[in-house]
């Protein structure tokens, strides 16, 4: 029985394997790099004894959050490369115009890894971007479908709705346009597989398919299901 439905088994073994090498890497980098960065001597004082945690546990901290700033990076990028391996879907890779696309259903995908990656102030240059692409006679996106993808959503809300970011300068959001969503990811992984549960799907083989690219076994896989059900529930 393959992993997923919607994803052959080596495509998804081989961007996990990618996505582990990338987490020993940031984790080996910040053993490394540490001497390096500036730390805030201020803030190590009242860490420790705000925290009530001794020299290594602060030093074990500051090491893994360096590196989990690293991979957060890559993390999106993992969806980006998890949607282009789907059947109809391409990856056009960073430096394009758009992340994603769907000729033959007519769809293009802008890919977040959170709700808060982009800056509020910046989502109105998202949608300016968005509507230039598919508004504009001629274009090759013409009449197409945008979606702003935030994989991770606020407050657990699931939404497929018209993108009306706040533009400040003018100080009244941009227009609504059916052509140009936002979507978060549950909500988009469904669509854009046809699978309801997909990216459930995806998160429960996830430890299967990790501990068969690594040495690493998870013990209470509950623990992290516990923040998927928590991210994603039901609006």
């Amino acid at each position: 029985m393959p992993y997923l439905s919607f994803i052959a088994d080596d495509a998804l073994i081989s961007v996990v394997t990618h996505l582990l090498a990338v987490a020993q890497k940031a984790r080996t980098k910040a053993d490394k790099d540490f001497d390096r960065n500036v730390i805030d001597p201020f803030a190590v004082l009242f860490e420790m004894s705000g925290f009530k945690t001794d020299q290594a546990v602060w030093l074990a901290g500051e090491k893994n959050r360096q590196a989990q700033k690293s991979l957060q990076n890559h993390v999106g990028a993992f969806h980006q490369t998890i949607l282009g391996m789907m059947d109809g879907w391409q990856d056009l890779g960073t430096g394009s115009v758009i992340d994603a696309v769907c000729p033959d259903k007519k769809l293009i995908a802008e890919i977040k890894n959170k709700h808060n990656t982009v800056k509020g102030s910046d989502k109105v240059k998202v949608y300016d971007h968005m509507e230039t692409l598919v508004m504009t006679k001629g274009h090759q996106y013409k009449d197409f479908t945008a979606y702003y993808v935030e994989v991770i959503p606020k407050s657990g809300l699931r939404y497929n709705k018209e993108f009306t970011p706040p533009d400040s300068a003018k100080g009244q959001p941009r227009r609504a346009n059916p052509l140009i969503r936002q979507i978060d990811g549950y909500s988009f992984y469904a669509l854009a597989t046809g699978v309801p549960d997909a990216l459930e799907q995806l998160f429960m083989v996830l430890p299967d398919v990790i501990e068969v690219c690594s040495d690493y076994q998870f013990e209470d896989r509950a623990f992290a299901s516990a923040y998927f059900e928590k991210a994603y529930k039901s609006s």
